[in-house]
């Protein structure tokens, strides 16, 4: 009985522990965006910059789970994390960081916002059979999609479009593909793919002739650590427990906070402005997510994604 109380105890947490994760998540990830080109400004190489961050993060959790007796992944199981590492962190994460040397930190995360919509579609070539309020949010975030990239300051940066349009795509993939995976535990996996994925963009960075910088401006190593600790370890570690103990619409809210959040924060403290075509772009684009989630968390209980941060 004492048992089962205990249980029931941490199955069902306070309100105060619930918005704590949900701000770190909201607002960690909704900044890191700007973390990430505060970062670039500061001299740090794109590829560099956001290999080396995963890598050290990927390493810390690594370390720390197994000093806790958590079992290392088996050798197929680090085939699966290097795919999703490459997919994921690779393709995701570091062509964000690439498309901010073009691009506003906000206008990346209105970019990002349309992952969802590509997991959905990708959900769907898979077999799945999406409802109708499904089918309506993914055409309307499709619209979004294209009036975003077909008349914003993403047309005049014809690199940073390419790499915003690959980047969520790129993530979307990975997610679905590694459902039904053998995989290690949330966060081993985690661990595994940021070291994966970290390793290939220092790999990508050397061979691309990127070299760390001499002196990189304090603030530029800030932004780094910051995007280390809070980014890449702390939000993540709340949103792996907001999986496990609040509805799986709540925990994925983030798809359609962040952006706005990006926003904010770019405009603050960066000065940022942005046009109504952007503006309206993400209200079309979270619109088409907002629907797409709600549809999906009453057609079936989700599995678990294959969490780590968002492409960003």
């Amino acid at each position: 009985m004492s048992s089962f109380a205990s249980t029931a105890a941490r199955a069902a947490p306070g309100g105060i522990a619930v918005a704590l994760a949900l701000a770190a998540v909201y607002i960690v990830w909704g900044s890191t965006y700007l973390g990430i080109r505060f970062a670039l400004e500061g001299g740090w190489p794109p590829l560099l910059m956001a290999g080396g961050r995963f890598v050290i993060a990927g390493t810390l959790m690594f370390a720390v789970l197994r000093l806790r007796g958590e079992a290392a992944p088996t050798r197929a199981q680090w085939g699966s994390l290097a795919v999703m590492g490459l997919m994921l962190m690779g393709l995701g994460n570091g062509l964000v960081t690439v498309a901010e040397q073009w691009v506003s930190s906000g206008l990346a995360a209105i970019s990002v916002a349309s992952m969802p919509l590509w997991m959905g579609l990708f959900a769907t070539l898979r077999g799945e059979r999406p409802q109708r309020e499904e089918w309506l949010g993914l055409v309307i975030g499709f619209v979004g999609v294209l009036w975003l990239n077909a008349g914003s300051a993403l047309s005049a940066t014809p690199q940073g479009l390419l790499a915003l349009l690959i980047a969520p795509i790129a993530w979307a993939f990975g997610s679905v593909w590694s459902r039904g995976r053998d995989l290690p535990s949330p966060f081993m996996s985690a661990a595994g793919q940021m070291l994966c994925g970290g390793g290939l963009m220092l790999i990508t960075g050397v061979l691309l002739g990127e070299r760390m910088p001499a002196s990189p401006s304090l603030k530029g190593t800030l932004a780094v650590a910051y995007l280390v600790v809070f980014g890449s370890i702390v939000a993540f570690s709340a949103y792996i427990w907001l999986l496990r103990h609040v509805r799986p619409a709540l925990a994925s809210s983030y798809a359609y906070v962040n952006p706005p959040v990006a926003v904010l924060f770019g405009a603050l403290l960066a000065g940022e402005r942005f046009s109504s075509h952007a503006l309206g772009a993400m209200a079309v684009i979270l619109a088409g997510v907002v629907m797409v989630t709600l549809a999906r968390s009453r057609q079936r209980p989700p599995a678990v994604e294959p969490a780590t941060e968002p492409a960003a």
